[in-house]
């Protein structure tokens, strides 16, 4: 019988808090949901799901089921020049009064430099401490030793979601 070489998210799920990688084709995910984080964060933040976490969120299926993997990017805000050159631009702006043209330029923001990107990855054998959910962190591509019970007290509260928070924006 042949070896069928497993993939990322297969390999990933099996993991250990020691050895998990970063799965490669994570970029290639589906988006979930974006949000954008203020004081003391600052941050814009998107929110990326394997199949197995796309299908979940869909078909509004909870639990989860093990290999569902979420992975979240996190970028600082920015002021986006390019965004306010082109809002001053715009003839849909000519209604604004220049204080709200002004407030607008203000709050135009973009993603900036990269902060990490952390994961969650649904195992319930594997992690049933912390609701059957894995939890990991990369800055700069290495992982940062974030301990499970650090991530898993902010997802807590949220055991009627399966310890997931973010909502599923079609």
């Amino acid at each position: 019988m042949p070896v069928i070489a497993a993939t990322a998210s297969q390999q990933a799920a099996r993991a250990t808090a020691n050895d998990f990688k970063i799965p490669p084709e994570y970029r290639d995910w589906k988006l979930i949901s974006v949000a954008i984080l203020g004081s003391p964060f600052n941050d814009i933040r998107a929110k990326l799901g394997n199949n197995l976490a796309i299908g979940a969120f869909r078909e509004a299926k909870i639990p989860f089921p093990d290999g569902a993997m979420i992975a979240r990017l996190a970028w600082k805000q920015v002021q986006s020049e390019v965004n306010n050159n082109a809002f001053r631009q715009d003839p849909s702006a000519e209604h604004l009064s220049p204080a709200a043209l002004q407030k607008l330029l203000n709050t135009s923001f973009g993603a900036g430099p990269p902060t990490n990107v952390q994961f969650m990855i649904k195992d319930s054998k594997k992690y049933p401490s912390t609701g059957g959910w894995g939890f990991f962190q990369f800055t700069n591509g290495r992982p940062n030793h974030v301990v499970q019970s650090n991530c898993f007290a902010c997802h807590a509260p949220g055991r009627a979601t399966d310890f997931v928070f973010t909502l599923y924006s079609p």
